[in-house]
């Protein structure tokens, strides 16, 4: 018996790490998805180094209240699955709305994304975001700019100065010849 409850103890603790070590986590219902949809899903999501398991609700339960996110238990009804994003907080929600869109069956029930609790709407809020990297090529993008136009600036000041420069040499010689 105390087997049992030992191997329990230890799947909420692998819940309990996979909260802590996430980015964002993504809690769906996948009732009403076949096993070919339920394949593609978890490609996707290995793809994105997304990690998505089925865990007993209770177990679950445990791992959030352990984890001090106890308010995210009301959404842990009937049978769920969960995504647990490390690299990238938007992919989780990125990959499930986009496929939620074209398989209905998947419903999103929430999510966390620093802790904070969402709804489904804060979840597709999410998905809507740009990827951590369109984001930082949009932010050295705008860094950029500045300096380039910077960099323009300066180089016309020079090239009016050679001009300038040119002017006088030129005036100097024909008052010399």
């Amino acid at each position: 018996m105390s087997s049992i409850i030992e191997q329990k103890k230890l799947v909420v603790q692998e819940i309990k790490d996979k909260i802590d070590k996430a980015d964002s986590i993504v809690l769906v219902d996948y009732r009403g998805l076949n096993v070919e949809e339920v394949t593609e899903l978890r490609e996707k999501y290995r793809e994105a180094n997304v990690d998505y398991k089925v865990y007993k609700n209770t177990m679950m339960r445990f791992a959030f209240k352990e984890a001090g996110l106890e308010e995210f238990n009301k959404f842990l009804t009937g049978p769920n699955a969960v995504a647990f994003g490390y690299e990238d907080a938007v992919a989780p929600a990125k990959i499930t709305s986009e496929f939620a869109k074209d398989h209905k069956a998947l419903e999103i029930k929430g999510g966390i994304v620093d802790g904070k609790l969402m709804d489904l709407e804060g979840v597709k809020a999410l998905a809507d975001l740009p990827s951590r990297e369109v984001l930082i090529a949009q932010v050295l993008g705008g860094l950029n700019a500045p300096i380039s136009g910077f960099a323009n600036v300066l180089q016309g000041t020079m090239r009016n100065l050679v001009y300038a420069l040119n002017a006088v040499r030129e005036k100097q010689e024909t008052a010399q010849a």
